[in-house]
């Protein structure tokens, strides 16, 4: 998805995008597909989606994965928030899942900024999700009038 003129140096001062994301994935831990699944089976991780309602619709959604849409995160993890999501415990592991890797790395890296220090991602997003094979349900409706970002977990079968 990167390229060249992506990674090219600006040369003065700012980041390209390349860099940017870079500088993100040196902060965080990155876990491919199937670690990730292990680690939410394992009670070790929650595993938090942050495409939108719209993405989930169309390719379905991981197991057991709290949808936390990217534009409203910070506010829905932050526990000083007034639009804190309960279902986020201040202490567990995050690993954000976006739709091929990139959003979920940049994402991650704010969280630690936020002193989220075991926010980290999955390598290749939901698309690696899918094409390991690894279980996909429906997206749930979600007509309720509920906030985005406020649900409990999505279900697990």
């Amino acid at each position: 998805m990167t390229r060249a003129s992506d990674d090219a140096a600006v040369g003065d001062g700012r980041l390209t995008v390349g860099e940017l994301l870079a500088a993100a994935r040196a902060r965080i831990e990155r876990l491919e597909p199937h670690e990730a699944l292990a680690a939410v089976a394992a009670g070790e991780a929650l595993l938090v989606d942050i495409r939108s309602e719209d993405d989930r619709r169309r390719w379905g959604i991981a197991p057991g994965g709290l949808h936390l849409p990217r534009t409203v995160l910070e506010w829905r993890v932050d526990p000083t928030s007034g639009w804190h999501n309960p279902h986020v415990d201040g202490h567990e592991r995050l690993l954000l899942l976006c739709t091929d890797g990139y959003s979920s790395s940049l994402a991650a890296a704010t969280l630690v900024t936020m002193g989220r220090e075991r926010a980290g991602d999955v390598t290749g997003g939901f698309r690696a999700w899918r094409l390991a094979g690894l279980p996909v349900l429906e997206a749930p409706e979600r007509e309720d009038g509920v906030l985005p970002g406020m649900h409990p977990p999505d279900p697990v079968p």
